[in-house]
């Protein structure tokens, strides 16, 4: 297996882009399509572990859209071979200081394109 294949990690990062940019913007269809819809889609939050594309897609409907903004950091995409890839990030909010925020992603190539299938966000105390 070939890790990091330049086209296939290019591929990754520009829709890791377009998740972030849907992120915090709030744009629910965008972040839908970007999940793959299936029973065996998973998406561990804050304060939240749904199961399911039907949890994750009834979650988002349902949040609030402000103060979505965040800095990413240490950013790190790996691909392994053409058709699965791990990102995983670093992010700061102004409205948690002192806190960093944490998010891993499994993305799939799929007939749809490229879709996550699993998904961790939390927020740790920052250390100096």
């Amino acid at each position: 297996m070939e890790i990091n294949i330049a086209a296939v990690k290019a591929e990754v990062e520009a829709v890791f882009e377009e998740y972030e940019t849907a992120l915090v913007s709030n744009d629910v269809d965008t972040l839908d399509r970007l999940f793959l819809n299936a029973p065996t889609t998973i998406r561990y939050g804050g304060g939240e572990n749904l199961y399911g594309y039907a949890e994750i897609a009834a979650f988002r409907s349902a949040r609030a859209g402000g103060n979505l903004d965040r800095t990413l950091a240490k950013t790190v995409i790996t691909t392994y071979g053409a058709d699965f890839a791990t990102a995983a990030t670093l992010f700061y909010r102004d409205t948690s200081p002192g806190k960093v925020g944490r998010q891993m992603q499994t993305w799939v190539r799929t007939d749809a394109g490229w879709q996550v299938v699993a998904a961790h966000v939390s927020m740790i105390d920052e250390y100096a």
